[in-house]
């Protein structure tokens, strides 16, 4: 059994991983001011970025859905991945060769299932691509070929073939160290008889590739007459390959998605190839499976979506492909970017239409983009016959709901005048009005949600301010903060926030702040406390640089301040049940008493005033 990973190494981990490069592998980020990066989340739907990535404390967090965390939690959280096998990847990543405590550390032994799947897929990546020079593989390198490939181009993509034998790759991982347990588990071989088989023999093979650049998976192309499996053969779903999510080309798009906020999607492998090298650089697959919602999230955050981005589909343009355009507007107004449908008249995919007519007439293809509603409502009408008066009013029966569907309101009404205008019944009134009944029918009640925490009132809101400061800037507040006690926070996680601070040593522990100060404090959290000081660590202090210190003098003042009233309220309140003639004592003692609390409050007043 593996034995616990080193503390240290742990810790080298975190620091040898900064975590805008670890993030910016799946989330395209952008400056927000103050040292923080901000971009769309990764783990909920939003059309606004609220996700806050802060380097020089090691954090993120969404303001969205209180995701937040450091680069470990962040690799656990977007690739579900155990804390071990975070550690291990990172490791892999930066370098850091790990010790484990409890037996050492044993080379190939000690890591995590997935980083040995991983691993697994990555020796089976070069063992297909050494054997797409065999001899056998000459059936491979003609189909490549025949579709404009060249030797270089299939290099780049890390093209391969599987020899079409029933172990040829099982023996060679088993040799390498592998388990038939991991090569079943991973879909690189399933059970036989006698031991394992290769699940792809005799085919073409492409790598499938995660956005970090990982093989997780392979497509496999039917070469052989006698091959009686389908046409094309995908790794099935395992530990590491989740097809309705997994994007084929992603890795190698990427930049140039984020950069031209364009993204091409296409349906095959070969499709992708030829798009790349046609010059559309930003061309990604979907992996024998339909374009759906999980697809969606992660072209959106790698196009920082807010509107300016272009999603492209390019189908084939027999029925078919008209029926996949057609899924893909069941999804399109998740997007908020513009959706366009590229489909080439003759039926040519791109792939055909660059052997046929070059690279140009690929790019031409991309540039005739249609957008996607009215490519959907042109589909509709298109079934019917609308020569005729019957035709024409069938069409708009069917055509019409669709149009109802889209949400922004001006822009049904401009399709639903297109409408009109495609139908040929020039009464723009007669159809906007029948788009405009189904649009008002009542949609299905939704189901509610859960209630929102109860917002902060101004008073907490100056507790939630000193809080960020503590945890940001301790040294600005000084032994003033530690001194103020638990009765000055009202709100229950400020308070037990501010005990933990003073359990850890308080401002004068954390000085100027940084990781270090920020991992201390989640170390010595609470499962319920953690999130905040996450959330605390990334939010942006609303305040200039400059003003950062004025800024503490006044929260402490105003905590100070209002600590000050409640103790004068609590004193006059016990003075007007004492009589001054019988207890006079006691009440000229109060009596000082008030007196030093009431300038004590003036004082604070001012410092506010100044501050």
């Amino acid at each position: 059994m593996a034995g616990r990973i080193s503390d240290d190494d742990i810790a080298l981990v975190r620091e040898r991983s900064p975590i805008a490069d670890v993030i910016g592998e799946y989330v395209q980020l952008r400056n927000a001011g103050g040292g923080n990066l901000k971009g769309l989340c990764p783990f909920h739907d939003e059309k606004s970025p609220s996700f806050n990535v802060t380097p020089a404390r090691g954090m993120y967090y969404c303001f969205g859905c209180s995701e937040g965390g450091d680069v470990i939690s962040f690799l656990q959280k977007i690739d579900a991945l155990t804390f071990a096998e975070a550690v291990e990847r990172l490791a892999g990543r930066a370098g850091v060769q790990l010790r484990y405590e409890q037996g050492g550390y044993v080379p190939g032994r000690q890591q995590g299932e997935r980083s040995r799947l991983i691993e697994a897929h990555r020796a089976a990546a070069e063992f297909y691509v050494s054997h797409l020079t065999s001899p056998e593989a000459a059936i491979a390198r003609r189909f490549l070929s025949e579709r404009g490939f060249e030797r270089a181009d299939a290099d780049h993509f890390g093209v391969g073939y599987a020899p079409n034998e029933w172990e040829a790759l099982s023996r060679h991982l088993m040799g390498r160290g592998f388990s038939v347990q991991e090569l079943i588990k991973g879909g690189l071989a399933r059970e036989g008889r006698r031991g394992p088989i290769d699940r792809f023999r005799g085919r073409l093979i492409w790598p499938i590739r995660d956005i970090t650049g990982d093989v997780i998976g392979f497509g496999a192309r039917k070469l052989i007459e006698a091959d009686d499996g389908p046409k094309y053969l995908n790794t099935p779903e395992s530990p590491i390959y989740h097809k309705s999510s997994v994007l084929y080309g992603i890795d190698l798009a990427k930049r140039e998605i984020s950069k031209r906020s364009q993204a091409v999607v296409v349906e095959g492998y070969t499709d992708v190839m030829a798009l790349h090298l046609a010059g559309v650089p930003t061309a990604v697959a979907t992996c024998g499976t339909a374009f759906g919602e999980d697809h969606i999230k992660v072209l959106r955050r790698i196009l920082f979506d807010q509107g300016q981005g272009e999603v492209i589909f390019t189908f084939d343009g027999d029925s078919a492909g008209q029926k996949a355009a057609l899924r893909a507007f069941q999804d399109e107004q998740k997007f908020v970017t513009q959706t366009f449908v590229a489909v080439q008249p003759d039926g040519l995919d791109p792939c055909d239409l660059r052997v046929q007519k070059g690279d140009a007439a690929v790019r031409d293809l991309v540039a005739s983009r249609e957008p996607l509603f009215a490519f959907a409502i042109r589909s509709v009408i298109g079934r019917y016959d609308t020569s005729t008066n019957e035709g024409r009013l069938s069409a708009l029966d069917a055509a019409a709901p669709v149009v109802a569907s889209i949400k922004d309101r001006a822009l049904r009404h401009m399709y639903a005048v297109d409408l009109d205008r495609w139908l040929g019944f020039m009464n723009e009134r007669l159809v906007v009005e029948r788009v405009t009944e189904i649009a008002a029918r009542p949609a299905e009640p939704r189901p509610e949600k859960k209630p929102a925490q109860a917002p902060l009132d101004p008073h907490q809101r100056y507790e939630f301010e000193a809080l960020q400061l503590a945890v940001q800037r301790p040294a600005l507040l000084g032994p003033a903060f530690d001194v103020l006690g638990a009765d000055a926070f009202t709100r229950p996680e400020h308070v037990a926030l501010y005990e933990l601070i003073v359990s850890c040593g308080g401002t004068a522990a954390g000085g100027a702040g940084g990781r270090e100060w920020v991992e201390r404090l989640l170390a010595g959290a609470s499962d319920e406390l953690r999130p905040l000081v996450t959330r605390l660590a990334v939010d942006p202090l609303r305040v200039e640089t400059n003003g950062e210190e004025r800024h503490g003098v006044g929260l402490l003042a105003r905590l100070q301040e209002v600590t000050v009233s409640r103790q004068l309220d609590a004193l006059k309140s016990r003075m007007q049940r004492l009589n001054p003639v019988d207890e006079a004592q006691d009440y000229n003692r109060m009596f000082g008493e008030l007196a030093a609390l009431e300038a004590q409050r003036r004082m604070l007043r001012e410092r506010l005033a100044g501050a």
